[in-house]
């Protein structure tokens, strides 16, 4: 694609890297067949072509405002068309670096300022989330549906309390405790405790649970999140020198942005290298488990158990980790179910299903459909937020694939 970004623009690093994506692009319209969005709007710029050519008619000069805006928002950051793309396109890079120009040079309403604002700070921050947790039981029926929904499936698992083992082996890693799982689900974490326990290996829980720096990422506050990945690399690197072998997350969308600490803080010159260290060392909880003796896991009583697997787009887009959990959960025992369209986004990504709801219960119930065609026991997954969203829509059983590893050890 030929580029003739404004120059003051073109000599900047975000200008180079956005213009070295935009030549990458070939027009061919591959990520279109694979697009959530475009499959169920059917508009040209509400799949990766069109909104790359917007984003390249921005950086070129162009006015871009309320119109352009729209079509990005409703992206939902799933990366199914790099899955798809021949060209190896970044498309997902391309996109952050465009709405962070579009916010700076055409700002959004006060309101919606503010609204988001309000996102990033109640939901990065587990401790103030969890004081939150207690109100929605009280008000619960004013919140708005899609709301209410999630907040059932929340106060539902809030209670659930599994006892952290000790840590005994000289195999240690650092778990990432996360900000709305740790307030909403931290049995997942205490779950994943005992399971790498049976494994020999003890998992390392630091005070004051942080935001892997995702939420304000994927709403354009960078600088935002490269304070939340500061704050964690200060916090994790002691440990890291004392020869922890690996930082380990449960939620395969944290994992993901751990992998990227190195891209985001590259300019950083007191992070930079840290950062790259800390990178090397992030492991996807299923990426930990699959490179370890699985026998001390496996049970044979979970046959009538069958399991339809829902995998998610950082795990499976981002990770490129498609497969890994389903071979681990049949190795253990679980018969899993097949699913159609395994590819497409559950409609969650983040503050999505917040901020565009009316697409993500679209997607959220096409998802669904698929998932309990037939008619599992119980629906997995391997990210907090596919997790509540999912719950939001069924009465069926959704639990992070790592509880059940934890249930086939205790059956055994």
């Amino acid at each position: 694609m030929q580029t003739n970004l404004i120059p003051q623009l073109k000599e900047t690093p975000p200008g180079q890297e956005a213009d070295a994506i935009l030549r990458s692009c070939v027009h061919c319209g591959f990520c279109n067949a694979t697009c959530p969005t475009y499959q169920l709007l059917g508009d040209e710029l509400d799949g990766p072509r069109g909104r790359i050519y917007l984003i390249k008619q921005m950086l070129e000069g162009e006015a871009a405002g309320d119109a352009t805006r729209m079509h990005l928002d409703r992206c939902l950051s799933c990366r199914a068309c790099e899955t798809t793309c021949p060209s190896g396109v970044q498309y997902s890079r391309l996109l952050d670096l465009g709405r962070e120009h579009l916010e700076k040079h055409h700002p959004r309403p006060a309101r919606e300022r503010l609204f988001r604002k309000m996102l990033r700070v109640v939901l990065s921050d587990s401790r103030r989330l969890a004081r939150l947790i207690p109100l929605a039981r009280w008000f619960r029926k004013l919140l708005p549906t899609n709301i209410a929904q999630s907040a059932a499936s929340i106060l539902d698992s809030a209670d659930i309390k599994i006892e952290w083992p000790a840590p005994h082996h000289p195999r240690k890693m650092i778990i990432l405790d996360g900000c709305v799982q740790a307030a909403t689900h931290s049995h997942i974490n205490a779950a994943t405790a005992n399971v790498l326990d049976r494994l020999g290996i003890s998992l390392l829980r630091p005070q004051d649970s942080e935001c892997c720096g995702a939420l304000s990422l994927h709403l354009s506050a960078p600088e935002e999140a490269m304070q939340h990945m500061r704050r964690n690399i200060d916090r994790w690197w002691p440990q890291i020198e004392a020869g922890a072998e690996a930082i380990v997350s449960t939620a395969s969308a944290c994992s993901s942005t751990l992998k990227d600490y190195a891209y985001h803080m590259k300019d950083d010159p007191h992070y930079a290298t840290k950062a790259a260290r800390l990178a090397s060392l992030s492991r996807d909880i299923s990426e930990v488990i699959a490179a370890e003796d699985l026998s001390p896991l496996h049970s044979s009583k979970l046959i009538n158990n069958p399991i339809a697997f829902h995998s998610p787009c950082s795990l499976q887009h981002g990770l490129k980790l498609e497969g890994k959990v389903e071979t681990i959960l049949r190795a253990c025992g679980y018969v899993l179910l097949p699913v159609s369209n395994a590819h497409l986004c559950c409609g969650a990504a983040g503050t999505y299903s917040i901020l565009q709801p009316t697409l993500s219960n679209q997607l959220l119930s096409n998802k669904l459909d698929s998932l309990e065609a037939e008619s599992p026991h119980t629906i997995a997954t391997a990210n907090i937020g596919c997790l509540i969203h999912l719950q939001s829509g069924t009465n069926r059983q959704v639990k992070h694939w790592i509880e059940l590893l934890a249930q086939a050890s205790e059956s055994k």
